[in-house]
């Protein structure tokens, strides 16, 4: 099985120096036997930045964005930092992309939000074209970016291949992500809603590419007190029941909030709800909000996933 996990993890509040933090959680998980780690792109830290630090102070281990909203970052821009931390790792870097939500990003920024799906099929063709080696002269409804004639400068000594995943859940986006993408990364998606909305949309948009990376993302906590990790994942996440493409994996799912999508329980209980998320379709999962409680609890989760891996 590919196990990972999604940073920070919800046990960093008291950190001193949150970059040096999150690189001793990456050699934990690493330590641990976890294949990848996934930073969450805030207001705060960057979150390429930090993949790039881990990714290379602890070798071995896959280090990508769990998402980078693309929104208001001009694809130029982010196909820099991409590259970058492609040669600062040695290739083991992966670009996770999202729309981002309006109602956050919109108002923080003062900058009008484009239409959310056009402004991605935009973004990645620009992105494609960069990453491809080829020169940009794309003038679009929601971006555009011109670097025709010195295309040499877009690349980066060191550099190679970079697997972009976008954070698809909804029909209209699992289709342009099949289409311009490699993968989808979707948080919150329970079995049901891969095997019967995610896996067999975006494969369909795939036809004829390789076959798209489906990285299920869902809280993951090993735990004595299951009820009260679903009770505070609820309150967290409570936003999302508003959100139009969480609604849709909720309703796939058959569930209402986020609390009924925590994995938690005793390590056996764990290990076949993960297993569950694999039959389902998945290529990898990725645990979030293992330290939603405490420490011990995500080094707890963390053994019993790498454990699985090494099975």
């Amino acid at each position: 099985m590919t196990i990972g996990v999604a940073l920070p993890s919800g046990d960093t509040a008291e950190a001193v120096n949150i970059v040096d933090e999150l690189v001793t959680q990456t050699r934990q998980a690493a330590d641990a036997g976890l294949t990848s780690v996934w930073f969450s792109q805030q207001m705060e830290h960057d979150a390429i930045t930090v993949a790039a630090l881990a990714g290379r102070a602890v070798p071995g281990i896959t280090v990508g964005t769990s998402v980078v909203p693309i929104y208001p970052r001009h694809p130029l821009l982010i196909t820099g930092l991409a590259q970058t931390a492609q040669a600062a790792t040695g290739g083991r870097f992966v670009l996770g992309l999202g729309t981002g939500a309006k109602n956050w990003l919109e108002p923080a920024y003062g900058i009008e939000y484009p239409s959310p799906i056009k402004h991605l099929r935009e973004y990645l063709t620009i992105l494609r074209q960069v990453l491809d080696g080829g020169e940009v002269d794309f003038h679009g409804e929601t971006v555009r970016a011109h670097a025709k004639g010195f295309a040499a400068s877009l690349s980066v000594a060191g550099s190679s291949d970079i697997p972009v995943i976008v954070a698809a859940m909804g029909r209209q986006a699992l289709r342009v992500t099949g289409e311009l993408a490699d993968g989808t990364i979707p948080f919150l998606a329970g079995p049901k809603a891969l095997s019967g909305l995610i896996v067999p949309e975006i494969t369909k948009a795939a036809a004829g590419r390789p076959a798209p990376r489906i990285i299920a993302m869902a809280p993951v906590v090993v735990t004595d007190d299951p009820d009260a990790v679903r009770a505070t994942v609820d309150r967290q996440y409570a936003f999302f029941r508003d959100i139009p493409s969480y609604r849709a994996v909720f309703d796939a799912q058959g569930v209402d909030s986020a609390g009924e999508l925590v994995i938690a329980g005793d390590e056996d209980t764990v290990a076949a709800e993960i297993r569950r998320y694999f039959d389902a379709g998945a290529t990898e999962v990725v645990a979030a909000q293992s330290g939603i409680r405490s420490t011990e609890e995500r080094l707890r989760t963390w053994q019993v996933l790498g454990d699985l891996v090494k099975r």
